[in-house]
């Protein structure tokens, strides 16, 4: 043992919501094989020394072993450890924690405002005599506010307190602000604007108001002196407000400012009527600015326009330094993309999201939007005064401050891009909430997108506390709405068809989500708190199914944004909707079954068991013929069934084989939606078809994953072609250059191809089994497990494969190598060489009469063929390219039989000149 374990508790902020939070340390050793055998836990207080003994190996998620903490209450924990070897390490370095909740019913402040929807400022002054102890102040709002002592803000936090279900759920947030306290009188100002609580939700011209009432603040300040005696500063009506120079602030609109404005016309506040909520403490971390970058270009556009290129499509807003006369305003308009050299706003449907500043015209001027947010590469910029620099202009990016945990890294440049994009898409629509987009008039939490992308978001960040508490408000919906987990939580949009009716794949976000924390972060009480919710979930969809065990009826998405869906029809897709229900249905019942089971609840296991094999039963039955074909003959019907455990041995193989002609006769195009999507590749690995997984994965032609890669993207886009291959943007009205869900495949890159995946909750046991692609050279994931780093990956030198992992102490690992060659092994670093020749192809004699399947398995001859017709014509090879189904037993002359003889004799040219 070289270094002792390092504490952490709770989101890793230095308050807690919870008077006994669970702690986690992980153990710094050079020692291979290192196990924990016991270890000691030293609580201090004002008080006491306090030590607990803990036998075993338990160092994630341990309990509380002192007396709850009081509110307020300050302490220090610090662990050591000793190995199964004898070895004990250091006392780790005290990790400080503050109580940060208050005792029931001492919240007494009141909820205060201007009385309308303007943004507004209030204020208060208060006495300070005698030197203070300690000081901490919580506050919250209906909307969103910022709090300052004496001019200086109390925190970084931006955005607060963030969006939950505000009729049931608000959340406070709390500082230590001694520092920010003087003897005498102090001020105390609150800046106050709508955020979610004013938004108009909803589509077009149904957009409306879901929350109602005006946004109000409150605040209760608890000074604690020297002396023992304490004080109390509450809102109430006694306080004053006044317009500041916040014009205007929405967070679909844009924020309108203007510095003239003194905010000093001074008025009493009004006592506003608010949901009955009683504030709770935040339990994840709060959004923040969490880096700057600098312009990348300014363009000028056709039009004559100034734009900045910011480089990267990106979450947040601009900064600006701008000096000129008074009055003067400036307009930033945002925008992802540029379509014909000008800004693409008409993704953006009802949001403007554009910001205006005016000068108040004393010199330099340093102004940034605080109110709204935005998802934007690109700013065009009106009415600049004098020269622009790029220097006087940032951006910020913003997103909930949670902690990267994981990544991925190859020498393929495409896939490298494809994997940052994906960590973009995750940080710009983990704001608060898990929305589905970050720059339209919706940036809401769609349950289905979260739902597949979960385990994704769990590796590349500790995203553990902002999914707990997501949840909770996913819960408290589905209270209200019977069972039926809502679309979109919060759920904010009533006025969309089924928007309260079960959804497959969207509603079970509350099966899959806490059974994906119990197994990426080792939280066994995700599934302890959401069992009941997860059980609920399953008992509303057998009720609509009346028995019968196939879910067919009802609003269905399906497979949406299937790529063969017309652009105004997104939910039209190949697989059958019924089937994808009933998939589902199954998915959530044998989830539930597993989590009553982990519980102890034998009852239900066996009864939710007993409901998921029926299920099964009925699904075979219904959609899959003897031989293993699939009455909904599409690649998303066979990999729910793969993948999902519906069929198993001789069957579960004849689908693999059906399953990988299907994605060859397709051209290696993606076929699949949201549901499909992130799991197609591990139903083709599971079924011994990894070459068809790579070809699937490194395509590049529309749609596949690397196609916006090719075409300049920075994130994820909504669709397969949300910008066309002539650099106009899909006309459907529904279009987002940053959605996340089909990123979800990165999970395959770092389980399987990179070969880095947990074996039991938390990584407490690692399976290592990497995949090679014989289309890469390379293939690496990290991860900051619960216990430490752990990597894996494997690199080619000629036929020579060099494979590395990295176990953390207190963790064993499962490796299963190619060969089939099978260890486990301990904490440390492990390399193994084996000898993996690449495949030598041979090629004879290719033409008109080879059979399909020949040519577009052969990369080269698949592109001499799209490149002789696209030489002569492009339009005629681009439909051809979408037309052709490339299926064995049939010869490439037959979807050539209509074709120019100039082109026909061109295609056989280039196949004639490939070498053998």
């Amino acid at each position: 043992m070289t270094t002792g374990p390092v504490v952490r508790i709770g989101s890793g902020e230095p308050f807690t919501a919870t008077p006994a939070p669970r702690l986690t340390w992980k153990t710094l050793s050079r020692t291979e094989n290192w196990l924990q055998a016991r270890a000691e836990i030293e609580l201090v207080t004002a008080e006491a020394r306090v030590t607990a003994s803990l036998d075993g190996d338990e160092s994630v998620f341990v309990e509380w072993p002192f007396a709850p903490l009081r509110p307020r209450e300050t302490v220090a924990v610090r662990v050591r450890v000793e190995g199964v070897d004898g070895s004990v390490s250091p006392w780790s370095e005290p990790a400080e924690v503050t109580a940060g909740f208050l005792e029931s019913g001492e919240w007494r402040a009141r909820f205060v405002g201007s009385g309308s929807d303007e943004p507004h400022l209030l204020r208060a002054t208060f006495d300070v005599h005698g030197g203070v102890r300690r000081a901490f102040l919580y506050a919250t709002a209906f909307g969103a506010y910022d709090v300052r002592l004496n001019g200086s803000a109390v925190d970084d936090a931006v955005l607060k307190p963030g969006w939950t279900s505000y009729q049931w759920r608000l959340l406070y947030d709390v500082n230590d602000v001694t520092a920010h306290l003087r003897q005498g009188t102090n001020t105390i100002g609150i800046e106050l604007a709508g955020g979610w609580y004013t938004e108009d939700f909803g589509f077009r011209d149904a957009a409306r108001r879901f929350y109602e009432g005006n946004p109000a603040a409150a605040a209760q300040l608890v000074i604690e002196y020297e002396d023992g005696t304490s004080t109390t500063v509450v809102t109430g009506e006694d306080w004053q407000w006044s317009p500041g120079p916040v014009v205007a602030a929405s967070i679909y609109q844009g924020e309108t400012y203007d510095a003239r404005r003194s905010g000093d016309d001074w008025r009493p506040v009004v006592l506003v009527e608010v949901p009955d909520v009683r504030p709770e403490p935040r339990s994840g971390p709060p959004v923040r600015v969490i880096e700057r970058r600098e312009v990348a270009e300014v363009l000028t556009t056709p039009s004559g326009k100034t734009v900045l290129d910011f480089g990267q499509n990106l979450v947040g807003w601009v900064r600006l330094t701008v000096s000129g006369p008074r009055g003067h305003t400036v307009t930033l308009r945002h925008a992802e993309v540029l379509e014909r050299g000008e800004l693409g706003t008409r993704p953006l449907r009802n949001a403007a999201a554009t910001d205006r500043y005016t000068l108040r015209g004393e010199g330099e001027e340093t102004w940034e939007p605080r109110w709204t947010f935005h998802g934007f590469r690109y700013v065009e910029v009106e009415n600049w005064p004098g020269e622009l620099s790029p220097a006087a202009v940032s951006a910020a990016v913003v997103h909930t401050d949670m902690r990267r945990t994981g990544g991925f890294t190859t020498s393929h440049p495409l896939l490298q891009q494809f994997h940052d994009n994906v960590v973009w898409g995750m940080r710009g629509n983990f704001l608060s909430i898990p929305t589905d987009c970050p720059q339209r008039d919706e940036r809401l939490g769609w349950t289905g997108d979260l739902q597949v992308f979960a385990p994704t978001a769990s590796f590349l960040y500790d995203c553990d506390a902002f999914l707990r508490s997501w949840l909770e408000d996913v819960m408290l919906e589905q209270r209200a709405a019977k069972g039926v987990v809502p679309m979109t939580v919060p759920a904010v949009i009533p006025q969309v068809p089924g928007q309260l009716e079960p959804v497959a794949a969207w509603g079970d976000v509350i099966t899959v989500v806490p059974t994906v924390l119990r197994e990426r972060f080792g939280d066994h009480d995700a599934i302890a708190t959401c069992f009941e919710a997860m059980a609920a979930w399953v008992d509303t969809v057998t009720d609509r199914t009346d028995g019968k065990l196939l879910w067919e009826s009802g609003v269905q998405f399906g497979d949406w944004l299937d790529p063969d869906a017309p652009p105004d029809q997104p939910g039209q897709a190949k697989t059958d909707a019924g089937l994808v229900a009933t998939a589902y249905f199954h998915r959530s019942a044998d989830l539930t079954a597993q989590a009553a089971r982990i519980l102890g609840r034998d009852e239900d296991a066996r009864r939710y068991g007993d409901l998921a094999a029926r299920i099964a039963e009925e699904f075979r039955r219904t959609y899959v013929t003897p031989s293993g074909r699939m009455m909904s003959d599409a690649p998303t019907a066979y990999a729910l069934a793969i993948v999902f455990g519906l069929v198993d041995g001789e069957r579960k193989a004849a689908m693999g084989e059906r399953l990988r002609h299907l994605v060859r006769a397709y051209g290696y195009h993606i076929a699949t939606g949201f549901v499909g999507t992130p799991i197609i590749c591990d139903a083709l690995t599971a079924t011994g078809h990894v070459d068809a997984a790579s070809r699937l994965l490194l395509q590049t032609e529309c749609p596949s994953w690397l196609y916006p890669v090719r075409m300049g993207a920075t994130t994820i886009w909504e669709r397969w072609d949300s910008m066309l291959e002539d650099g106009t943007i899909n006309p459907g009205q529904m279009t987002s250059f940053n959605h996340y869900a089909l990123g979800a495949v990165a999970d395959w890159l770092h389980r399987c191809v990179a070969g880095l995946a947990p074996a039991e909750p938390g990584y407490r046991r690692i399976r290592v089994a990497p995949t090679l692609l014989d289309t890469l050279d390379d293939a690496f994931a990290w991860h900051d497990t619960p216990y430490g780093r752990a990597s894996a990956g494997w690199c080619r030198s000629n036929d020579l494969v060099r494979f590395e992992i990295e176990v953390p102490p207190n963790t064993r690992a499962c490796v299963r190598l190619p060969s089939g060659a099978e260890h486990e092994v301990g904490s440390g670093t492990h390399t193994w060489t084996e000898s993996h020749p690449r495949p030598r192809r041979t090629r004879t004699g290719l033409g008109l009469d080879s059979d399909l399947a020949t040519i577009v398995d052969d990369v080269e001859a698949y592109r001499a063929v799209l490149g002789a017709i696209s030489s002569i014509d492009p339009g005629r090879a681009a439909a051809f390219r979408r037309s052709t189904r490339w299926t064995p037993g049939r010869r490439l002359r037959d979807p050539l039989s209509h074709t120019p003889l100039e082109i026909v004799e061109a295609i056989e040219k280039a196949l004639a000149a490939l070498p053998g």
